[in-house]
């Protein structure tokens, strides 16, 4: 969909869409960086990628530390889900009850993968005693807050309100569904890769996007590990020289590197790669930086 078509609320004021990063981790238990998670706030709303441990206390960081009201727990209302592996899901069940618990009165509306809905049951399963306590116990919750719609989603136009339209695609990790996302709104144009390796037709989403918010590992980290650690990781993840060749091409106003695969490095040494074969701007990104 061309961004001049989409019909966007005249109360969205120019250069209101901001990118919050709650979690720019993988599956090592980095305490600096939580598991993965991107926050789109636009107007007022906030909009979450991705449910990786610690979500809803970053979120709450956000709101009291840096002031982005659309991130106090109980507005938690509307997220999507790249894929489902655990890094990206650990954090689901915080999403689901702490917001409740919290006062949000509302379903959390999921939008995810083939098999969301069976994780979303069995959840909601496992904690079904704590939901009946706190519906029927001594200091009731309402009895809507903790309800979960889930809409399982196919490449294409995913989600549309007034201030965005969300487009998924199809990208390369592993053998099950997985998926990157398009945001775009009245003033920009958010691009997530969610965990992918190159492939083909990226450019489609990627070229001239505002930001370009996309995963990588560093490469001379690999150098370093059992050939067969590289070997996996290059069939499923990006390195930094590709990534690189990606963003000389696709040309985006700002690539944010994130879910950063190092094993042996740091981020001065992920930028060092990057820019050896790409002069645009980029920064490697922490947990609670805003953009």
């Amino acid at each position: 969909m061309d961004k001049k078509s989409i019909k966007l609320s005249d109360k969205s004021s120019s250069k209101n869409t901001k990118v919050v990063l709650l979690g720019t981790g993988t599956p090592v238990p980095d305490p600096m960086r939580f598991g993965p998670s991107v926050a789109i706030i636009v107007g007022g709303k906030s909009y979450l990628i991705d449910f990786g441990p610690g979500i809803v206390r970053r979120a709450s960081a956000a709101y009291y530390q840096l002031g982005i009201k659309a991130l106090q727990v109980k507005q938690l209302k509307k997220a999507f889900l790249t894929h489902l592996h655990s890094d990206h899901t650990v954090g689901y069940p915080d999403l689901i009850f702490t917001p409740w618990v919290m006062g949000r009165n509302k379903p959390l509306e999921v939008y995810g993968p083939k098999g969301t809905k069976e994780m979303t049951d069995h959840i909601l399963s496992a904690y079904n005693q704590d939901i009946n306590e706190r519906i029927k116990g001594l200091e009731p919750a309402n009895d809507i807050g903790y309800k979960v719609n889930v809409h399982e989603i196919v490449p294409g136009i995913i989600y549309e309100d007034s201030k965005v339209v969300v487009e998924a695609f199809s990208v390369k990790h592993g053998s099950w569904p997985s998926f990157g996302f398009k945001f775009t709104t009245k003033d920009r144009t958010i691009v997530i890769s969610g965990d992918t390796a190159p492939f083909d037709g990226l450019l489609k989403y990627y070229k001239n996007c505002d930001v370009l918010i996309h995963e990588v590992y560093l490469k001379k980290g690999f150098n370093k590990r059992p050939a067969n650690w590289e070997k996996y990781h290059s069939s499923v993840h990006t390195s930094t020289y590709e990534l690189a060749e990606i963003a000389a091409k696709a040309k985006p106003g700002l690539l944010i590197l994130y879910h950063q695969l190092f094993w042996i490095g740091n981020d001065e040494e992920l930028l060092l790669e990057i820019q050896e074969k790409y002069d645009g701007k980029v920064v490697s990104g922490k947990d609670l930086e805003v953009y």
